[in-house]
């Protein structure tokens, strides 16, 4: 690896940039966590006592020293931001939901290529621990062909949050956008685009202004991908379903990063991302002539990967670990999605 350093600014340093950025900015070597934007609490400097902290995302554009920006304000404003820090000659790192439209996204691939900047969506659910095993199962192909999966990001939380941009009817509003750019991100990356879409779209908490309630269908040649994701489920089904012409695998989620994140936690120890072994996948399939039924021990974990895939990225010129451009296609199957809830029909993908 390259012994250069960037300097890297967080827009924001709220959960978000508290528990998945700066931790581990802060931990890898690649990186210097050199600025934070906080209008009011100004708690960073008592956690990382050498970082400045700004009142403006101005001033972090404006920072000539900053080299990488990590975009994680409100949805609406991801594009505004991004395009500003590119404009600025900075690498970005942006949450998910990338952008709120495919032409937004578009627009940012194409300023960054014409820029000689990089782009990342910062897509953590890749490396959850769930995700990765189920990834591994597909790899290795236990299950023989898949014929159906389904994916689920479901919660408890009937409650409307107390952060009012997440319940204001705006472009970036919306479980769609949210938990849905998750699952959607995660099933292209598994299976790549599908044909077509249709989805079901509701608000069922009271008072709800935003779509809190999705049901998704992606239509591939040879299977069909469900996604869901709601905020009435008490009682956790699997997180991912996966049924092939061998066998079936059933995994809850369970990864543990975020919650240890929550205490303080610096993510730079031997065994980080570790589940217990009682959350452990159900394999059932058959394998060399015989039916096996065993649970199957999950992957650590390991949001590092992202941050050293952006450190690559920027300094060795490897592709960006999720591209732009996956960014693009996740908003184009949510656009068709919301299409499809509008018109109450399939929509075809070109």
């Amino acid at each position: 690896m390259s012994s250069t350093t960037i300097n890297a600014g967080i827009l924001s340093f709220g959960m978000s940039g508290k528990v998945f950025h700066a931790p581990f900015l802060n931990a890898h070597k690649g990186f210097t966590l050199k600025a934070v934007v906080e209008r009011s609490r100004k708690e960073a400097q008592s956690i990382y006592p050498e970082i400045i902290s700004y009142d403006f995302v101005d001033e972090i554009f404006a920072d000539s020293d900053i080299q990488l920006v990590v975009v994680n304000t409100p949805t609406d404003t991801h594009f505004d931001f991004a395009k500003k820090a590119l404009e600025a000659g900075k690498h970005v790192l942006v949450e998910k939901a990338f952008t709120t439209t495919s032409k937004e996204a578009e627009l940012l691939r194409d300023l960054a290529i014409e820029e000689g900047l990089t782009v990342t969506v910062y897509q953590n659910r890749r490396w959850d621990s769930d995700f990765k095993t189920v990834k591994k199962v597909l790899e290795e192909k236990l299950l023989g062909d898949i014929v159906e999966t389904e994916i689920r990001y479901d919660r408890y939380s009937p409650l409307l949050s107390a952060k009012a941009w997440k319940e204001t009817k705006n472009a970036g509003a919306g479980l769609l956008l949210d938990l849905g750019s998750h699952i959607v991100d995660q099933a292209l990356n598994l299976f790549g685009m599908p044909e077509a879409v249709f989805a079901d779209i509701r608000r069922l908490r009271p008072n709800s202004l935003i779509d809190d309630n999705i049901d998704i269908l992606l239509y591939y040649k040879d299977k069909r991908v469900r996604l869901h994701a709601g905020l009435f489920n008490r009682e956790q089904l699997p997180a991912y379903v996966v049924q092939g012409t061998k066998g079936s695998f059933f995994k809850l989620r369970g990864d543990v990063q975020e919650d240890i994140l929550k205490t303080g936690a610096s993510p730079d120890v031997a065994d980080w991302g570790i589940e217990p072994q009682e959350a452990s996948g159900l394999l059932h399939t058959e394998k060399d002539g015989l039916i096996e039924r065993q649970n199957i021990r999950t992957l650590p974990g390991n949001y590092n990967d992202i941050y050293d895939g952006v450190y690559q990225s920027i300094v060795n010129g490897k592709p960006e670990i999720v591209s732009a451009q996956e960014g693009l296609n996740t908003m184009r199957v949510i656009e068709a999605a919301q299409k499809s809830n509008d018109e109450k029909m399939i929509i075809s993908i070109a």
